[in-house]
């Protein structure tokens, strides 16, 4: 079988013509066609540079953050615990992406298999989920802190930190479990181009040929819990620091507590703002085209600012990072 006359003139020109293969148990596609971000060729080759300088900054800012607190034992405490699990999650989460994204720009095939399909978003919504937890540990943790810093070592013992992260990590597992689940009980019929630089579930929905309202509902619902939960405690935390804050009667007291959780707000505003803009509309009110830009801030952009945001704005990363460089030229 070959792609419709109507899938066949949204790929560009320079595609080759392929045979639509079908799995034979259930009449789905096995592998999809990425339409990317352009179909222009002259902006491919500028794309591919742009984006490799993004995630090389990505991999070298996250892995160098992550270097930082492991070998600096003033680092190793909750906050940074945490930090360093947020600067592992958003370098595998731009690694999920990012590198098949830019083959894309240099092949005139841009093919995943069904299972390279189900796999990239199995990790994507793994790491998705997970960060947003994460976030939310932060901000409980600088609540301690702040509201209630002689309990603070009691209260973010070891045991607590880790039951935080592993809770994180689960939710990201069952989160993945269900969105990927969801997806593979889909049949796909007709046509196997998907509109989007990655796989992911909006634009494989509309791919599908037993697609239904119900099958959106799920998704905003599963999404609801996903996003909705940790924006919920982040606000809560955060409502509770607040409270706590404008108690204080110094203004240098003020200014301190704030700023020890600038950063934090600047990459909770970054990633749920266009985590939420993406997920939480029905797909019929957001275009595509608008959820690739969306999608596109929060899987490279988000993931390569948030060790400059960390790095720029905190003391003791930058303490760290001067003792380490010195250590080093001095060995």
């Amino acid at each position: 079988m070959f792609l419709s006359k109507w899938s066949s003139s949204l790929v560009p020109s320079d595609f080759p013509a392929r045979p639509k293969r079908m799995a034979a148990k259930n009449s789905s596609v096995t592998e999809f066609i990425l339409e990317g971000l352009t179909d222009q060729l002259g902006l491919r080759i500028p794309l591919f540079l742009l984006f490799l300088g993004f995630y090389t900054v990505t991999v070298v800012g996250n892995l160098g953050l992550i270097t930082l607190i492991g070998l600096n034992s003033h680092l190793h405490t909750p906050m940074y615990f945490f930090l360093f699990n947020l600067s592992l999650i958003d370098f595998c989460f731009s690694t999920t992406i990012t590198p098949k994204m830019l083959i894309n720009f240099v092949s005139r095939k841009n093919i995943i298999s069904f299972t390279g399909c189900m796999t990239q978003l199995f990790f994507f919504c793994f790491f998705v989920v997970s960060e947003s937890f994460i976030l939310s540990a932060m901000a409980y943790d600088r609540y301690v802190a702040i509201c209630n810093p002689l309990l603070y070592t009691t209260t973010m013992s070891p045991q607590v930190c880790l039951f935080l992260l592993l809770g994180a990590y689960g939710m990201g597992f069952a989160g993945a479990m269900a969105h990927t689940g969801s997806i593979m009980n889909l049949t796909f019929c007709a046509d196997n181009l998907v509109n989007h630089f990655m796989c992911d579930i909006l634009p494989l929905l509309q791919l599908s040929c037993n697609s239904s309202y119900m099958n959106e509902l799920v998704l905003f619902i599963l999404v609801a819990v996903d996003i909705g939960l940790p924006i919920v405690s982040v606000f809560i935390s955060y409502a509770l620091i607040l409270s706590s804050i404008l108690h204080i009667s110094s203004t240098e007291g003020r200014s301190k507590a704030f700023s020890t959780c600038s950063s934090h707000i600047i990459v909770v505003l970054l990633f749920f703002g266009s985590g939420a803009f993406m997920y939480l509309k029905p797909p019929s009110i957001l275009p595509l085209e608008q959820g690739k830009v969306s999608s596109l801030f929060y899987t490279i952009i988000v993931p390569m600012l948030n060790p400059l945001i960390y790095s720029l704005r905190n003391k003791d990363v930058k303490v760290a990072l001067r003792r380490t460089l010195g250590r080093k030229i001095f060995s």
